[in-house]
Protein backbone atom coordinates (compact mmCIF):
# COMPACT_ATOMS: atom_id res chain seq x y z
CA UNK A 1 0.00 0.00 0.00
CA UNK A 2 1.06 3.44 -0.60
CA UNK A 3 2.59 5.65 2.11
CA UNK A 4 -0.48 7.89 1.49
CA UNK A 5 -3.28 4.94 1.67
CA UNK A 6 -0.94 3.98 4.98
CA UNK A 7 -0.79 6.92 6.58
CA UNK A 8 -4.86 7.37 6.06
CA UNK A 9 -5.32 4.37 7.77
CA UNK A 10 -3.97 4.95 10.71
CA UNK A 11 -4.75 8.94 10.90
CA UNK A 12 -8.59 7.96 10.30
CA UNK A 13 -9.73 4.74 12.00
CA UNK A 14 -12.97 5.81 12.18
CA UNK A 15 -13.61 5.67 8.43
CA UNK A 16 -15.33 2.80 6.87
CA UNK A 17 -15.97 4.11 3.67
CA UNK A 18 -14.04 5.70 0.83
CA UNK A 19 -16.11 7.79 -1.57
CA UNK A 20 -13.77 7.29 -5.09
CA UNK A 21 -14.55 10.20 -7.32
CA UNK A 22 -14.08 10.49 -11.19
CA UNK A 23 -14.82 13.89 -12.29
CA UNK A 24 -16.69 13.47 -15.57
CA UNK A 25 -16.41 16.13 -18.60
CA UNK A 26 -19.32 17.90 -17.03
CA UNK A 27 -17.62 18.32 -13.51
CA UNK A 28 -20.23 15.63 -12.08
CA UNK A 29 -18.57 13.44 -10.17
CA UNK A 30 -19.30 10.22 -11.08
CA UNK A 31 -17.69 6.80 -9.38
CA UNK A 32 -18.24 4.32 -6.37
CA UNK A 33 -17.95 3.65 -2.61
CA UNK A 34 -15.85 1.41 -1.32
CA UNK A 35 -14.43 -0.01 2.15
CA UNK A 36 -11.47 1.40 3.89
CA UNK A 37 -9.79 -2.38 2.98
CA UNK A 38 -10.20 -1.60 -0.79
CA UNK A 39 -8.05 1.33 -0.55
CA UNK A 40 -4.73 -0.93 -1.19
CA UNK A 41 -6.68 -2.10 -4.31
CA UNK A 42 -7.35 1.56 -5.48
CA UNK A 43 -3.90 2.76 -5.35
CA UNK A 44 -2.74 -0.54 -7.00
CA UNK A 45 -4.56 0.25 -10.03
CA UNK A 46 -7.03 -2.50 -9.35
CA UNK A 47 -10.32 -0.13 -9.47
CA UNK A 48 -12.11 -0.35 -13.36
CA UNK A 49 -15.23 1.88 -14.82
CA UNK A 50 -16.04 2.34 -18.41
CA UNK A 51 -14.39 5.08 -19.67
CA UNK A 52 -17.61 6.29 -21.20
CA UNK A 53 -18.43 7.24 -17.16
CA UNK A 54 -16.56 10.53 -18.40
CA UNK A 55 -19.04 11.07 -21.28
CA UNK A 56 -22.42 10.44 -19.67
CA UNK A 57 -25.01 13.29 -20.24
CA UNK A 58 -25.90 15.85 -17.22
CA UNK A 59 -28.52 13.00 -16.38
CA UNK A 60 -25.98 10.25 -15.88
CA UNK A 61 -27.44 8.74 -19.13
CA UNK A 62 -24.83 6.99 -21.55
CA UNK A 63 -24.32 8.68 -24.89
CA UNK A 64 -25.09 5.74 -27.25
CA UNK A 65 -22.70 6.07 -29.95
CA UNK A 66 -19.79 6.65 -27.57
CA UNK A 67 -20.62 3.20 -26.23
CA UNK A 68 -21.30 1.09 -29.42
CA UNK A 69 -17.99 2.78 -30.49
CA UNK A 70 -15.86 1.23 -28.16
CA UNK A 71 -17.46 -1.43 -26.92
CA UNK A 72 -18.09 0.09 -23.24
CA UNK A 73 -14.77 -0.90 -22.42
CA UNK A 74 -13.21 -0.15 -18.74
CA UNK A 75 -10.68 2.30 -17.91
CA UNK A 76 -7.81 2.30 -15.00
CA UNK A 77 -8.84 4.48 -12.27
CA UNK A 78 -5.65 5.74 -10.32
CA UNK A 79 -5.76 8.25 -7.36
CA UNK A 80 -4.98 11.84 -7.84
CA UNK A 81 -2.20 12.37 -5.43
CA UNK A 82 -3.07 14.24 -2.10
CA UNK A 83 -6.37 13.42 -2.80
CA UNK A 84 -7.33 10.90 -0.07
CA UNK A 85 -9.05 13.08 2.48
CA UNK A 86 -11.77 13.12 5.13
CA UNK A 87 -14.97 14.13 4.33
CA UNK A 88 -16.07 16.25 7.58
CA UNK A 89 -19.89 16.79 6.68
CA UNK A 90 -20.43 13.54 6.07
CA UNK A 91 -23.11 12.24 9.02
CA UNK A 92 -21.11 10.11 11.37
CA UNK A 93 -17.87 11.60 10.04
CA UNK A 94 -17.23 7.69 8.90
CA UNK A 95 -16.30 8.94 4.57
CA UNK A 96 -13.07 9.53 3.30
CA UNK A 97 -12.93 10.59 0.02
CA UNK A 98 -10.20 10.41 -2.59
CA UNK A 99 -10.03 11.87 -6.34
CA UNK A 100 -9.41 9.23 -9.71
CA UNK A 101 -7.84 9.67 -13.14
CA UNK A 102 -8.69 7.47 -15.94
CA UNK A 103 -5.94 5.61 -17.53
CA UNK A 104 -5.85 3.10 -20.47
CA UNK A 105 -5.04 -0.63 -19.76
CA UNK A 106 -1.60 0.26 -20.98
CA UNK A 107 -1.09 2.35 -19.06
CA UNK A 108 -1.10 5.60 -20.69
CA UNK A 109 -3.26 8.36 -20.06
CA UNK A 110 -6.83 8.59 -21.61
CA UNK A 111 -6.71 11.76 -23.63
CA UNK A 112 -11.02 11.74 -22.68
CA UNK A 113 -10.28 12.69 -19.13
CA UNK A 114 -10.43 16.47 -18.80
CA UNK A 115 -7.37 16.08 -16.41
CA UNK A 116 -4.87 14.86 -18.62
CA UNK A 117 -6.04 16.88 -21.73
CA UNK A 118 -5.32 20.44 -19.15
CA UNK A 119 -1.83 18.69 -17.83
CA UNK A 120 -1.13 18.09 -21.92
CA UNK A 121 -1.60 22.21 -22.11
CA UNK A 122 0.55 22.75 -19.44
CA UNK A 123 2.99 20.54 -20.83
CA UNK A 124 3.69 23.19 -23.36
CA UNK A 125 4.03 26.21 -21.16
CA UNK A 126 6.86 23.61 -19.52
CA UNK A 127 8.60 23.54 -22.29
CA UNK A 128 9.65 27.24 -22.38
CA UNK A 129 10.08 27.50 -18.95
CA UNK A 130 6.66 28.70 -18.13
CA UNK A 131 4.25 28.67 -14.81
CA UNK A 132 0.82 29.47 -15.21
CA UNK A 133 -0.51 31.11 -11.84
CA UNK A 134 -4.21 30.78 -11.84
CA UNK A 135 -7.30 31.87 -8.99
CA UNK A 136 -10.84 31.57 -8.78
CA UNK A 137 -13.58 32.90 -7.71
CA UNK A 138 -16.68 31.04 -7.55
CA UNK A 139 -20.08 32.01 -6.80
CA UNK A 140 -23.18 29.91 -5.62
CA UNK A 141 -26.81 30.21 -4.43
CA UNK A 142 -27.99 29.31 -0.87
CA UNK A 143 -31.93 27.99 -1.49
CA UNK A 144 -34.24 25.72 -0.56
CA UNK A 145 -37.01 23.75 -2.58
CA UNK A 146 -40.93 24.25 -2.30
CA UNK A 147 -42.75 22.64 -5.27
CA UNK A 148 -39.44 21.63 -7.42
CA UNK A 149 -38.95 25.50 -7.17
CA UNK A 150 -35.87 27.59 -5.32
CA UNK A 151 -36.54 30.09 -2.85
CA UNK A 152 -34.24 32.67 -1.24
CA UNK A 153 -32.73 32.06 1.87
CA UNK A 154 -31.37 35.48 2.52
CA UNK A 155 -32.87 37.99 4.86
CA UNK A 156 -35.99 39.90 3.46
CA UNK A 157 -38.38 43.00 4.22
CA UNK A 158 -41.78 41.49 6.90
CA UNK A 159 -44.15 40.38 4.38
CA UNK A 160 -42.24 40.65 1.19
CA UNK A 161 -39.45 39.63 -1.06
CA UNK A 162 -36.25 40.35 -1.53
CA UNK A 163 -35.45 43.75 -3.34
CA UNK A 164 -32.12 43.68 -4.01
CA UNK A 165 -28.93 41.40 -3.47
CA UNK A 166 -27.34 43.18 -0.10
CA UNK A 167 -23.62 43.31 -2.02
CA UNK A 168 -21.35 42.63 0.38
CA UNK A 169 -23.60 42.86 3.24
CA UNK A 170 -22.11 42.21 6.71
CA UNK A 171 -25.57 40.95 8.02
CA UNK A 172 -26.40 38.91 5.54
CA UNK A 173 -23.27 36.60 6.36
CA UNK A 174 -24.54 36.33 9.93
CA UNK A 175 -27.68 34.98 9.05
CA UNK A 176 -25.65 32.01 7.34
CA UNK A 177 -23.10 31.99 10.30
CA UNK A 178 -23.01 28.82 11.34
CA UNK A 179 -22.96 27.42 8.09
CA UNK A 180 -20.53 29.31 6.74
CA UNK A 181 -17.98 28.60 9.78
CA UNK A 182 -18.69 24.43 9.42
CA UNK A 183 -17.52 25.76 5.68
CA UNK A 184 -13.87 27.38 6.88
CA UNK A 185 -13.31 24.37 8.90
CA UNK A 186 -14.05 21.60 6.64
CA UNK A 187 -11.78 23.44 3.84
CA UNK A 188 -9.06 23.35 6.72
CA UNK A 189 -9.69 19.66 7.07
CA UNK A 190 -9.62 19.13 3.47
CA UNK A 191 -6.08 21.72 2.85
CA UNK A 192 -8.67 23.79 0.46
CA UNK A 193 -6.94 27.03 0.00
CA UNK A 194 -10.23 29.08 1.22
CA UNK A 195 -9.61 33.18 0.94
CA UNK A 196 -12.77 34.49 1.96
CA UNK A 197 -16.74 34.76 1.45
CA UNK A 198 -18.60 37.96 0.23
CA UNK A 199 -22.48 38.25 -0.40
CA UNK A 200 -22.79 38.81 -3.72
CA UNK A 201 -24.90 41.06 -5.86
CA UNK A 202 -28.06 38.69 -6.18
CA UNK A 203 -30.02 37.75 -3.25
CA UNK A 204 -28.71 34.35 -2.02
CA UNK A 205 -25.59 34.42 -3.74
CA UNK A 206 -22.45 34.03 -2.18
CA UNK A 207 -18.87 34.51 -3.75
CA UNK A 208 -16.14 32.41 -2.32
CA UNK A 209 -12.59 33.20 -3.28
CA UNK A 210 -9.87 31.22 -3.57
CA UNK A 211 -5.85 31.60 -3.46
CA UNK A 212 -3.56 31.87 -6.10
CA UNK A 213 -2.05 28.59 -7.11
CA UNK A 214 0.66 27.97 -9.44
CA UNK A 215 -0.43 25.07 -10.84
CA UNK A 216 -3.94 24.65 -12.64
CA UNK A 217 -4.29 21.10 -12.53
CA UNK A 218 -4.23 21.36 -8.96
CA UNK A 219 -6.09 24.67 -8.86
CA UNK A 220 -9.16 22.61 -10.97
CA UNK A 221 -8.81 19.39 -8.22
CA UNK A 222 -9.59 22.27 -5.50
CA UNK A 223 -12.20 24.13 -7.35
CA UNK A 224 -14.29 20.38 -7.99
CA UNK A 225 -13.31 19.82 -4.54
CA UNK A 226 -14.72 23.14 -2.95
CA UNK A 227 -18.00 22.84 -4.92
CA UNK A 228 -18.42 19.64 -3.52
CA UNK A 229 -17.48 20.53 0.18
CA UNK A 230 -20.16 23.58 0.24
CA UNK A 231 -23.00 21.76 -1.05
CA UNK A 232 -22.28 18.84 1.89
CA UNK A 233 -21.65 21.36 4.21
CA UNK A 234 -24.78 23.05 3.12
CA UNK A 235 -26.66 19.52 3.38
CA UNK A 236 -26.22 19.44 7.18
CA UNK A 237 -27.76 23.32 7.16
CA UNK A 238 -30.93 22.24 5.55
CA UNK A 239 -29.79 24.23 2.74
CA UNK A 240 -29.06 23.63 -0.84
CA UNK A 241 -26.09 24.98 -2.16
CA UNK A 242 -26.81 25.64 -6.30
CA UNK A 243 -24.12 26.02 -8.68
CA UNK A 244 -26.51 26.47 -11.58
CA UNK A 245 -25.16 29.19 -13.24
CA UNK A 246 -28.99 30.98 -13.45
CA UNK A 247 -31.42 29.60 -10.83
CA UNK A 248 -33.51 32.68 -10.64
CA UNK A 249 -35.37 34.27 -13.72
CA UNK A 250 -34.92 37.89 -12.63
CA UNK A 251 -31.40 38.09 -11.01
CA UNK A 252 -27.71 37.97 -12.04
CA UNK A 253 -26.49 34.42 -12.55
CA UNK A 254 -23.45 32.48 -10.87
CA UNK A 255 -19.84 32.89 -12.85
CA UNK A 256 -17.05 31.33 -12.44
CA UNK A 257 -13.90 34.15 -12.78
CA UNK A 258 -10.24 32.93 -13.22
CA UNK A 259 -7.77 35.56 -12.53
CA UNK A 260 -4.56 34.65 -14.35
CA UNK A 261 -0.73 34.96 -14.72
CA UNK A 262 2.49 33.55 -15.61
CA UNK A 263 5.84 33.48 -14.30
CA UNK A 264 9.20 32.92 -15.95
CA UNK A 265 11.87 30.40 -14.63
CA UNK A 266 13.07 32.97 -12.17
CA UNK A 267 9.88 33.51 -10.92
CA UNK A 268 9.30 36.62 -12.81
CA UNK A 269 5.24 37.57 -14.07
CA UNK A 270 5.87 37.96 -17.50
CA UNK A 271 2.87 39.82 -17.79
CA UNK A 272 4.98 42.70 -15.86
CA UNK A 273 6.44 45.53 -17.65
CA UNK A 274 6.39 47.91 -14.38
CA UNK A 275 3.55 50.22 -15.50
CA UNK A 276 -0.43 49.82 -15.47
CA UNK A 277 -0.37 49.07 -19.02
CA UNK A 278 1.60 45.06 -18.78
CA UNK A 279 3.97 44.22 -20.79
CA UNK A 280 3.47 42.92 -24.91
CA UNK A 281 3.22 39.59 -23.72
CA UNK A 282 -0.10 40.30 -21.54
CA UNK A 283 -1.58 42.05 -24.58
CA UNK A 284 -0.94 38.81 -26.67
CA UNK A 285 -2.19 36.62 -24.37
CA UNK A 286 -5.48 39.31 -24.19
CA UNK A 287 -5.82 38.68 -28.14
CA UNK A 288 -5.73 35.38 -27.99
CA UNK A 289 -8.03 34.70 -25.29
CA UNK A 290 -10.39 37.08 -27.65
CA UNK A 291 -9.67 35.32 -30.48
CA UNK A 292 -11.07 31.92 -29.42
CA UNK A 293 -13.33 32.87 -27.24
CA UNK A 294 -16.41 31.99 -29.07
CA UNK A 295 -15.28 28.66 -29.83
CA UNK A 296 -14.55 27.84 -26.84
CA UNK A 297 -18.09 29.30 -25.21
CA UNK A 298 -19.62 25.55 -24.93
CA UNK A 299 -16.75 24.80 -22.02
CA UNK A 300 -17.36 28.14 -20.54
CA UNK A 301 -20.72 27.53 -20.51
CA UNK A 302 -21.62 23.62 -20.43
CA UNK A 303 -25.16 23.70 -19.29
CA UNK A 304 -28.14 24.86 -21.18
CA UNK A 305 -29.41 26.38 -18.77
CA UNK A 306 -26.32 28.82 -18.57
CA UNK A 307 -27.13 30.55 -21.50
CA UNK A 308 -29.68 32.30 -20.04
CA UNK A 309 -27.21 34.40 -18.31
CA UNK A 310 -26.26 36.16 -21.51
CA UNK A 311 -29.10 38.67 -21.01
CA UNK A 312 -29.13 42.36 -20.55
CA UNK A 313 -28.16 43.26 -17.12
CA UNK A 314 -27.28 39.99 -15.75
CA UNK A 315 -23.23 40.84 -15.41
CA UNK A 316 -22.24 38.18 -18.13
CA UNK A 317 -20.06 39.05 -21.25
CA UNK A 318 -21.87 38.41 -24.34
CA UNK A 319 -19.07 40.82 -26.59
CA UNK A 320 -15.21 39.25 -26.67
CA UNK A 321 -13.76 42.73 -25.69
CA UNK A 322 -11.28 43.36 -22.82
CA UNK A 323 -10.28 47.16 -20.72
CA UNK A 324 -8.49 48.05 -17.46
CA UNK A 325 -10.49 47.72 -14.23
CA UNK A 326 -13.55 47.52 -16.35
CA UNK A 327 -16.26 44.56 -15.07
CA UNK A 328 -18.52 44.69 -17.83
CA UNK A 329 -15.76 43.11 -20.56
CA UNK A 330 -14.78 40.02 -21.44
CA UNK A 331 -11.53 39.99 -20.32
CA UNK A 332 -10.68 42.39 -17.50
CA UNK A 333 -7.17 44.05 -16.23
CA UNK A 334 -7.46 44.40 -12.73
CA UNK A 335 -5.35 47.49 -11.09
CA UNK A 336 -3.01 47.23 -8.75
CA UNK A 337 0.97 46.30 -8.25
CA UNK A 338 2.72 45.54 -11.53
CA UNK A 339 4.35 42.26 -9.80
CA UNK A 340 0.61 41.04 -9.95
CA UNK A 341 -0.19 41.94 -13.23
CA UNK A 342 -2.99 39.32 -14.82
CA UNK A 343 -5.74 39.06 -16.83
CA UNK A 344 -9.26 38.43 -15.56
CA UNK A 345 -11.54 36.07 -17.53
CA UNK A 346 -15.11 36.93 -16.86
CA UNK A 347 -17.40 34.55 -19.14
CA UNK A 348 -17.51 31.04 -17.49
CA UNK A 349 -20.49 30.06 -15.23
CA UNK A 350 -20.20 28.18 -11.90
CA UNK A 351 -21.23 24.98 -13.75
CA UNK A 352 -18.02 25.39 -15.85
CA UNK A 353 -15.31 21.81 -15.71
CA UNK A 354 -12.35 23.73 -14.51
CA UNK A 355 -10.24 21.37 -15.94
CA UNK A 356 -11.10 21.79 -19.33
CA UNK A 357 -11.79 25.39 -18.61
CA UNK A 358 -8.32 26.26 -17.33
CA UNK A 359 -7.50 23.83 -21.02
CA UNK A 360 -8.79 26.18 -22.89
CA UNK A 361 -8.15 29.51 -21.66
CA UNK A 362 -3.97 28.57 -20.99
CA UNK A 363 -4.34 27.54 -24.85
CA UNK A 364 -6.20 30.96 -26.35
CA UNK A 365 -3.19 32.50 -24.25
CA UNK A 366 -0.48 30.82 -25.49
CA UNK A 367 -1.76 31.05 -29.21
CA UNK A 368 -2.11 34.77 -28.84
CA UNK A 369 1.60 34.50 -27.47
CA UNK A 370 2.84 32.42 -30.22
CA UNK A 371 1.24 34.82 -32.85
CA UNK A 372 2.26 37.69 -31.57
CA UNK A 373 -1.44 39.16 -31.69
CA UNK A 374 -2.88 42.49 -30.70
CA UNK A 375 -6.08 43.02 -28.67
CA UNK A 376 -6.86 45.94 -30.21
CA UNK A 377 -7.92 49.16 -28.00
CA UNK A 378 -9.41 48.39 -24.30
CA UNK A 379 -12.90 48.86 -24.06
CA UNK A 380 -14.08 51.92 -21.66
CA UNK A 381 -17.72 52.33 -20.75
CA UNK A 382 -20.32 49.86 -21.50
CA UNK A 383 -18.79 46.14 -22.10
CA UNK A 384 -21.97 44.60 -22.84
CA UNK A 385 -22.60 47.22 -26.06
CA UNK A 386 -20.03 46.58 -28.72
CA UNK A 387 -20.31 46.92 -31.97
CA UNK A 388 -18.17 43.88 -32.39
CA UNK A 389 -19.06 39.87 -32.98
CA UNK A 390 -21.22 38.88 -30.44
CA UNK A 391 -20.35 35.33 -28.52
CA UNK A 392 -23.38 32.45 -29.02
CA UNK A 393 -25.98 33.16 -26.32
CA UNK A 394 -27.49 29.89 -27.63
CA UNK A 395 -26.57 26.21 -27.08
CA UNK A 396 -26.79 24.78 -30.02
CA UNK A 397 -24.78 27.48 -31.54
CA UNK A 398 -21.72 27.19 -29.23
CA UNK A 399 -21.52 23.48 -29.43
CA UNK A 400 -21.74 23.48 -33.22
CA UNK A 401 -19.02 26.29 -33.27
CA UNK A 402 -17.10 24.06 -30.63
CA UNK A 403 -17.29 20.87 -32.69
CA UNK A 404 -16.10 22.33 -35.72
CA UNK A 405 -13.17 24.39 -33.94
CA UNK A 406 -9.38 23.69 -35.16
CA UNK A 407 -8.32 25.62 -32.10
CA UNK A 408 -10.80 22.95 -29.47
CA UNK A 409 -9.34 20.13 -31.93
CA UNK A 410 -5.51 21.69 -31.04
CA UNK A 411 -6.01 22.56 -27.53
CA UNK A 412 -8.02 19.82 -26.01
CA UNK A 413 -7.37 16.68 -28.28
CA UNK A 414 -9.68 15.12 -31.06
CA UNK A 415 -11.03 12.35 -28.75
CA UNK A 416 -12.30 15.16 -26.05
CA UNK A 417 -13.42 17.85 -28.35
CA UNK A 418 -15.47 14.29 -29.98
CA UNK A 419 -16.84 13.04 -26.66
CA UNK A 420 -17.86 16.12 -24.82
CA UNK A 421 -19.29 17.25 -28.42
CA UNK A 422 -21.64 14.19 -28.27
CA UNK A 423 -22.46 14.30 -24.55
CA UNK A 424 -23.82 18.58 -25.17
CA UNK A 425 -25.94 17.62 -28.35
CA UNK A 426 -27.57 14.84 -26.25
CA UNK A 427 -28.21 17.16 -23.87
CA UNK A 428 -29.76 20.08 -26.13
CA UNK A 429 -31.96 17.39 -28.22
CA UNK A 430 -33.67 16.52 -24.66
CA UNK A 431 -34.41 20.07 -23.97
CA UNK A 432 -35.75 20.40 -27.44
CA UNK A 433 -38.29 17.73 -26.71
CA UNK A 434 -39.51 19.10 -23.50
CA UNK A 435 -42.48 21.65 -23.59
CA UNK A 436 -42.48 24.50 -21.37
CA UNK A 437 -45.26 25.75 -19.24
CA UNK A 438 -44.60 29.36 -20.85
CA UNK A 439 -45.56 27.47 -23.92
CA UNK A 440 -48.58 26.08 -22.82
CA UNK A 441 -49.51 29.22 -21.37
CA UNK A 442 -48.63 31.01 -24.73
CA UNK A 443 -50.59 28.23 -27.10
CA UNK A 444 -52.83 26.38 -25.77
CA UNK A 445 -55.92 28.00 -25.52
CA UNK A 446 -54.73 30.82 -28.12
CA UNK A 447 -54.03 28.62 -30.97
Amino acid sequence: MSLEADWFRRAHPEITTIEALLPDCNGIMRGKWVPRHKLKKIFEGELKLPKTALSLDIWGRDVEQLVFASGDADGICRPVEGSLLPTPWAAGGQHGQIMLSMFNADGSPYSGDPRHVLKKVLARYQQVGWRPVVAAELEFSLVRFDDSLPLHTCPAPLGGFPVGGNTYDLDVLNHHQAMLEDLRLACEVQDIPFDGVAKESAPSQYEINMQHVDNPVLAAKQILMMKRLIKGVAAKHDLIASFMPKPFENEAGNGLHVHCSVLDENGVNIFDDGTEKGSPLLHNAIAGCLLNMADSVAVFTPSFNGYRRFQPGFHAPTYPCWGYENRTVAIRVPAGNPAARRLEHRVAGADANPYLLFAVLLSAMLDGIEQNLSPGDPTSGDGYAQEVAKLPVYMPDAVNLFSESEFIRDSLGSELQRIYTLTKQQEVEEFRKRITPLEYQSYLEKL
